[in-house]
């Protein structure tokens, strides 16, 4: 600071939060000395917490983050930043998507912090920063001025050469006078050297990153032919003899940049949805504090504010309905169309909308914890994860980049031995001709948009491998509760087998049921009362509860479990029994110290696209089997009413997990539908597994594949995209490697010449970028 007045100032602004002021001030001050305090400019502030709770999740005793980095050309940046990162002690993992430029990020803060990280990062030549919408849309369209700039440049300049070079050419077949060839010649070097020396600076800079970290690249192969062809060129130029290729050049690093312009789009287009979730949060909310509505900013909300959401708005954060009774539309998070009717106790998310009614909501999470966030974290996970194809086309590229660049100085050996005069240009053409730039954009193009599909359909991927596993499945296996029906259990019948009133009953029901999370347990809440205190819970997985209340014990759960025979058929019940001996020790296996004092019998009605979704998974040549822990005949009412013929009912996780191992064994590829929750042993064991999906239940489940909206038939739209997906890598991959065979002898026998080779090149670069492409008009 120039003076303490300046540092006070400056001080005060940055506590007042208006840092902004820095980035909008038109005029600097009279003494350009660093007018910004150190940690406006540094990476400290980022392991603030306060900074932290907008972009960082805790996912167990690690952090995780998706950042945001500038200067990735290809996959090589990917490896180099993953290599640099990943051996830094903390760091758990990450993941890059060169396609997205942006990283998945997993450490332990208390081993690195996010600041050295981030420097680390900056010291190889990157920028990042965590990804934020605003900041990531300001980033972009900064780059992608700057890259129509260079794009722009380009074409004009070689359509000057271009020029130029028609004249040249013309005079082989006429006397051109030697002062007219070398005019041609040195404004052709004019026009040239600024798209050399601009237009084409990222292939060199990704060039030079790629060397430095001892690995090839496809921008080492392009920055050599673009120096070595423009150097040749000028001193043929400044010597007044030997041949020229300034339109090569400038039409080289044209088309080359005409590529990755259509391969940046591509992103953009794939790569919006997630990015406007963000936007989906209004900026304000209407706080009620003692009966008095105040309108403050969204972000200042706290947990456990009580908020009014008017017709028409949009809720700012997630919540519980407090008060009132309206219809929401989730479109935007689940793609579901028709308003949702919810009411008091409901969960309500952050970027819905209020269609009918005012209510109130009690807020339960905000920034990262919310729906919204936790949906573009999955986004963000499914993007940066690769897939094995990816892996080995990434491989393939730097393979071959390093075999062209063998193949090239074998070429020059062999003609400078033939035909010195064109071994060079010749040299130049092979590496022009066979840059492996579509092979390094077969796959990550494609994926990319395949996610986009996925999130506009309301999928969403979890893990690696799902695009390669889709369309091997061959055999699919329901749960019942929650997946085939709608998981909304609704009590239908309550039956007191004792001297107990319904109502007396229910609440027992609902304090053994207090502290569990499945579905049936949900139903008990309204009834639950503060006065039971419940002790000694034993949760049996798959059979019930057994607790103590009041001194006595009681279980709540099957038939078996409850010791019930007179178990009716083609109903879901829960039965409450007690111990007859309350000072007895009870053992959970006793068959003969309880007796049934209760039942409550519910329903639960089927999901509407059930039946279609087996039907048309039938058509597709699927087997479809459902396997469920309820009672024989329950299950295979179910079964009949949506056409399954293979039922396993009455089975535990464990049984179930035998289930899936046992159809393995037969040869089946499965995939395995459940709740996320309960069935977590044998999503793990099928070998694809898909939960449905509905608030927070998202943030629980640990399923390959999530369906948001709650539609079964979205995972036959899902099947259908990644069959497409898988066909079209394929054929990238396919048309890479064919075109760089089929022109490489071509090359070296001198038939291709450098601008040919180069229109060649950009040629297959646009045909797999818009092989992608095709993906996004997938109709679902």
């Amino acid at each position: 600071m120039c003076c303490p007045g300046c540092q006070a100032v400056s001080q005060a602004i940055v506590d007042a939060g208006l840092n902004n002021y820095y980035k909008y001030r038109t005029e600097p001050g009279s003494k350009q000395n660093a007018l910004v305090p150190e940690e406006l400019s540094s990476f400290s502030a980022y392991d603030l917490p306060e900074v932290q709770q907008d972009f960082v999740h805790k996912y167990g005793s690690l952090d995780e983050t998706s950042l945001s980095i500038d200067g990735i050309t290809c996959a090589a940046c990917s490896w180099l930043i993953e290599h640099k990162i990943g051996q830094i002690p903390g760091v758990h993992s990450i993941n890059v998507n060169s396609t997205t430029q942006r990283a998945f990020i997993q450490w332990s803060s208390e081993a690195v912090p996010l600041s050295q990280i981030l420097n680390q990062i900056s010291q190889i030549g990157y920028q990042a920063a965590p990804y934020q919408v605003d900041e990531q849309e300001i980033q972009s369209k900064k780059s992608s001025r700057v890259f129509l700039l260079r794009l722009g440049l380009a074409g004009f300049a070689t359509m000057q050469v271009m020029m130029f070079a028609l004249a040249l050419y013309a005079g082989y077949f006429t006397d051109l006078e030697l002062q007219y060839r070398d005019y041609f010649r040195w404004v052709s070097m004019m026009f040239a050297a600024p798209v050399v020396l601009y237009s084409a600076v990222p292939f060199y800079f990704s060039a030079i990153r790629a060397l430095l970290s001892g690995r090839l690249n496809m921008d080492v192969s392009v920055s050599i032919a673009i120096i070595a062809a423009f150097s040749a060129s000028c001193m043929a130029t400044i010597n007044g003899n030997g041949e020229v290729y300034f339109e090569s050049v400038s039409m080289f690093t044209f088309f080359l940049l005409l590529g990755r312009y259509f391969e940046q789009n591509a992103k953009q287009k794939a790569s919006v949805s997630s990015s406007n979730l963000h936007k989906l949060i209004p900026l304000t909310a209407h706080l009620v504090t003692k009966d008095v509505t105040e309108e403050i900013p969204a972000k200042k909300l706290k947990l456990d504010d009580v908020v009014i959401v008017k017709p028409g708005e949009v809720v700012p954060a997630d919540g519980l309905i407090i008060e009132g009774k309206s219809s929401f539309n989730e479109s935007m998070l689940t793609g579901e169309q028709m308003p949702v009717i919810k009411t008091v106790q409901a969960t309500v998310y952050a970027g819905t909308i209020n269609v009918e009614q005012p209510i109130r909501v009690r807020v339960s999470a905000l920034g990262k914890d919310q729906l919204v966030s936790e949906i573009i974290r999955l986004q963000e996970l499914a993007a940066n994860t690769k897939p094995k194809i990816s892996l080995i086309a990434d491989r393939l590229a730097r393979y071959f980049t390093g075999t062209i660049l063998t193949i090239a100085a074998l070429t020059y050996s062999f003609w400078l031995w033939k035909s010195a005069d064109d071994a060079f240009w010749i040299t130049l053409s092979v590496l022009v001709a066979t840059c492996p730039c579509a092979l390094a954009l077969a796959t990550p193009t494609a994926v990319t948009c395949a996610t986009a599909i996925f999130t506009k359909i309301g999928v969403i991927t979890r893990k690696a491998g799902v695009f390669e596993k889709l369309p091997m499945i061959n055999h699919v296996v329901f749960d019942k509760t929650g997946t085939l029906t709608q998981g909304e259990l609704k009590i239908r019948q309550v039956d007191s087998m004792a001297n107990l009133s319904q109502n007396e009953l229910l609440t027992l029901c609902a304090a053994l049921e207090r502290e569990s999370q499945h579905p049936i347990a949900q139903v008990f809440k309204q009834y639950d009362e503060s006065t039971l205190k419940v002790t000694n819970s034993n949760h049996v997985v798959g059979r019930g509860i057994e607790a103590n209340i009041n001194s006595k014990v009681y279980r709540i759960g099957n038939a078996q479990f409850c010791h019930y025979d007179n178990e009716p058929t083609q109903q879901q019940c829960i039965y409450l029994a007690e111990s007859c001996d309350a000072q007895q020790s009870v053992d959970i296996k006793s068959s003969k110290a309880f007796k049934v004092i209760g039942r409550v019998i519910f329903e639960d009605a089927i999901r509407l696209d059930a039946k279609q979704t087996v039907s048309s998974l039938h058509k597709s040549g699927f087997k479809v089997s459902i396997a469920s822990g309820d009672a024989q005949q329950a299950v295979k009412q179910i079964a009949n009413s949506v056409g399954i013929k293979n039922v396993y009912a009455e089975l535990t996780p464990a049984g179930k997990l035998k289930l899936i191992n046992r159809l393995q064994k037969s040869g089946d590829q499965v995939v395995m539908f459940g709740d996320g929750i309960n069935d977590a042993p044998v999503l793990a064991g099928a070998d694809l597994s898909v939960a449905m999906g509905s608030g927070t239940a998202i943030a629980k489940n640990s399923a390959d594949l999530i369906l948001l909206g709650d539609h079964l038939l979205r995972f036959n739209h899902a099947v259908a995209v990644a069959k497409k997906t898988t066909q079209i890598i394929k054929q990238n991959l396919v048309w890479a490697l064919g075109y760089n065979l089929f022109i490489l002898p071509l090359a070296v026998s001198g038939y291709v010449v450098p601008y040919i080779a180069a229109i060649g090149m950009s040629a297959s670069s646009l045909i797999v970028v818009s092989n992608s492409l095709r993906i996004l008009r997938i109709r679902v």
